[in-house]
């Protein structure tokens, strides 16, 4: 990113993490002591939720809270619904499936799940992930028979958005499916977590329910189309102060 924003001299980019190191708090108030009195903080989610988006931002505003010289603040939005999102998944998904010499008869967008409950209390998630997977039905020109949408990940006795990505791969084969990929538009790069679960157990499951073949299309990653997408966020929000 750094790189790409080059032609911005006075723009100093850096990253902290939700949940590791270095924390957002730790990156925040090294931006600040490097003389930053404007910080454009860009959550590394497509879609909005409680437990992501707002978390990030709630970490940046506590930093914030313990400044003496606070910096402006600006958050960038959800994209969710941004056609260069939208085109660079419908790219990649096309670009995954040249490789293959078997075309899938469904192609699973798996997205991380949340507790039912948020979704009730108005976390507007599900939605955005179902706008997600309606804009990229369209420019790929399939159908909800040929792209369908799960949710991963739950845990815990709480009933979670459905329906369930597991048990989904695995009726799928049940009912005769013989070849499917997954994607995970949710996710800005692959995680170990994701890998393991989608990659490798739903492959599992898939395969040993009488399905015959299998793969798992990659997230945007740093691809020149993902970073793209990337770009086009920072410099939008960026507007008026560079």
């Amino acid at each position: 990113m750094a790189a790409r924003l080059a032609d911005l001299p006075n723009v100093i980019v850096d990253w902290g993490m939700r949940y590791g190191n270095p924390s957002i708090s730790d990156r925040m108030n090294a931006l600040q002591q490097q003389g930053c009195e404007r910080i454009l903080l860009f959550p590394l989610y497509p879609q909005y939720a409680a437990a992501t988006t707002a978390t990030v931002n709630d970490k940046a505003f506590d930093a914030l809270k313990a400044m003496r010289w606070q910096p402006a603040l600006r958050t960038v939005p959800p994209y969710h619904d941004d056609d260069s999102y939208i085109t660079a998944l419908a790219s990649s998904i096309g670009t995954h499936l040249a490789t293959l010499d078997w075309e899938p008869e469904k192609v699973v967008t798996s997205f991380h799940g949340i507790p039912q409950s948020y979704f009730d209390k108005g976390d507007p998630y599900y939605c955005h992930c179902q706008k997600t997977a309606r804009l990229l039905r369209e420019k790929l020109g399939w159908t909800s028979e040929r792209l369908v949408v799960t949710f991963q990940s739950r845990f815990g006795p709480e009933e979670w958005l459905k329906p369930y990505t597991d048990t989904t791969v695995e009726d799928l084969a049940r009912k005769g499916v013989k070849r499917i990929a997954i994607i995970n538009p949710g996710f800005v790069s692959d995680c170990l977590e994701t890998l393991e679960e989608i990659a490798v157990e739903a492959g599992e499951t898939f395969l040993h329910n009488g399905g015959e073949r299998f793969t798992h299309i990659p997230c945007l990653n740093d691809s020149e189309e993902g970073m793209a997408v990337l770009e086009k966020q920072v410099r939008r929000e960026l507007m008026g102060w560079v």
